[in-house]
């Protein structure tokens, strides 16, 4: 058990006697999109725990702000529920059904739809685990409570996020990203600040990638990239440099799979864009 999820749990633990207020309190307030791929951003009391049907997931920063995820397959209505020094504030939402799209990529190499070979099937469990590790950063920050801008200045959008995806023929899962397509080279703006937890060229899945957490866990992705600009552990703010479109990795052309992320939850990164 990584020592975040520890730290949680002994929070909730000493919390357990505090008794749960009934109804919803004015200390607990959620915008965003209550939809299935979409988040909620709250802010309730600095530091509070802040449990979500019931489980201690994350806790707000020092200005109270803190944001939760609803997957692809969220269920129809979710808890959120703030706790801090024996107060309680609870909220439940009803969340909004998705509308997914069903795309079909054919032409792709094999190797990179049902890859067989054991020196390939060790290089992308090596792999794995680099993205785990990226993914497993937890940020004590608050950098998403402004929103995102979209990391390219002129794209067209290709797929849309949570299409159930058929590669040459057979059913895949489905496509956690929004494709961006842009000629290769298009630079690649990072939408909001935070900390790059992963920067690597040549994946075979995603070729370049690049993660960035911009606090509590909610982290984005920039896939097939032709050339970096960061690093790992390095701070950059929105509209900094990260790298350029190309169409490495599972790609049949130049474009931008950007996908977001939080804890273990996958989001549509484009309900987070503020216009």
């Amino acid at each position: 058990m990584n020592p975040d999820r520890r730290a949680l749990l002994a929070g909730a633990a000493a919390l357990a006697g505090a008794g749960p207020a009934r109804g919803q309190t004015s200390e607990l307030n959620l915008t965003g999109r209550f939809v299935q791929g979409g988040q909620a951003l709250g802010r309730t009391w600095p530091r509070a725990l802040v449990f979500v049907d019931g489980e201690a997931l994350t806790a707000a920063s020092p200005d109270g702000w803190f944001i939760v995820g609803f997957d692809r397959d969220a269920p129809a209505s979710t808890e959120i529920e703030a706790r801090s020094e024996g107060r309680v504030a609870r909220r439940r939402l009803d969340i909004a059904p998705g509308d997914f799209d069903i795309t079909r990529i054919d032409g792709l190499p094999p190797s990179t739809v049902t890859p067989t070979a054991p020196a390939l099937l060790a290089r992308i469990a090596r792999e794995v685990e680099l993205k785990t590790e990226g993914f497993a950063s937890r940020l004590d920050a608050d950098h998403f409570r402004d929103g995102f801008v979209w990391p390219l200045d002129s794209f067209r959008v290709s797929s849309r996020w949570g299409a159930q995806r058929v590669l040459n023929g057979t059913p895949a899962r489905p496509h956690y990203g929004v494709d961006l397509a842009a000629p290769a080279g298009t630079v690649i703006r990072a939408p909001a600040a935070g900390r790059v937890t992963l920067a690597e060229p040549d994946l075979h899945f995603e070729g370049g990638l690049t993660l960035i957490d911009h606090g509590q866990g909610l982290i984005t992705a920039y896939l097939h990239q032709s050339r970096l600009d960061v690093r790992a552990g390095q701070d950059v703010r929105r509209g900094d440099s990260l790298g350029r479109v190309g169409m490495s990795g599972r790609a049949t052309g130049p474009h931008l799979c950007w996908r977001l992320k939080w804890r273990n939850r996958n989001l549509d990164p484009a309900l987070l864009i503020r216009t």
